[in-house]
C-alpha cells in the first residue's frame, strides 16, 4: 500500500508598504514635455527610502502607500505635492563681493547654501553680468508637474537603527 501526501505550502503574502517599511523602487522620472529628468533604471540600482520618514517627495509617497513589491505603477505628482510652486521671491540678484574669494570664479549652475529667516536653503547661480549675480532659491523642479514610472522592488520592515535615523542603510541606502 502506498501512502501519497501532498504537502500544501501556504501562499507568501508580500509585506504592504506602511509607515516604517524599507522601500526599494526603481523609477523614470520625466517632465510633461516628456524629457527624462532622472532614472534609477539607467544607475542601476534601485532607490532605497524609508517610508514614513520625508525622505521622498509627499506625491510619491502617498501613491506608493499600500503597494508592495512586483507592483507597477505611473504616478503624476503636481507642485504642491512635489517640489512645491515657485516663488519669484526667491530669485535675486546679490553683488558679487557677497561671494567674498570666489568672485572671479562664479558661474551660472553652481549652487551654495545659505542661512535664510527660513533656515538653511539651497541657491543656484542663474547669471552672472558685471558686479551683479542673479541666484535662485527655488528647488530646479519647483513649478513642476513631475511623471514618475515606478517599479517597486522589495519591502522590508525597517531596523530600529533605521526607524531612529530616519533613513535607510546599506544597500541603496545610507552607509555611516
Amino acid at each position: 500500500m502506498a501512502l501519497h501526501s501532498k504537502f500544501i505550502y501556504p501562499k507568501r503574502v508580500s509585506m504592504q508598504i506602511s509607515e516604517n517599511a524599507v522601500v526599494s523602487i526603481h523609477y523614470t522620472l520625466t517632465n510633461n514635455a516628456g524629457q527624462t529628468i532622472d532614472s534609477s533604471v539607467e544607475r542601476g540600482e534601485p532607490l532605497a527610502y524609508l517610508h514614513g520618514a520625508g525622505n521622498i517627495i509627499p506625491g510619491l509617497e502617498k501613491a506608493l502607500l499600500g503597494k508592495q513589491a512586483g507592483d507597477k505603477l505611473d504616478v503624476t505628482v503636481t507642485p504642491e505635492e512635489g517640489y512645491g510652486e515657485r516663488h519669484e521671491q526667491l530669485i535675486q540678484q546679490v553683488p558679487k563681493t557677497a561671494f567674498e574669494g570666489n568672485e572671479d570664479n562664479l558661474q551660472p549652475g553652481m549652487q551654495f547654501q545659505a542661512q535664510t529667516e527660513a533656515g538653511p536653503r539651497i541657491f543656484t547661480i542663474t547669471a552672472v553680468e558685471g558686479d551683479e549675480v542673479t541666484v535662485d532659491g527655488n528647488h530646479p523642479l519647483a513649478g513642476e508637474t513631475l511623471n514618475f514610472a515606478v517599479e517597486i522592488t522589495e519591502v522590508r520592515e525597517a531596523s530600529a537603527e533605521e526607524k531612529e535615523h530616519g533613513h535607510v542603510h546599506g544597500p541603496g541606502g545610507h552607509d555611516h
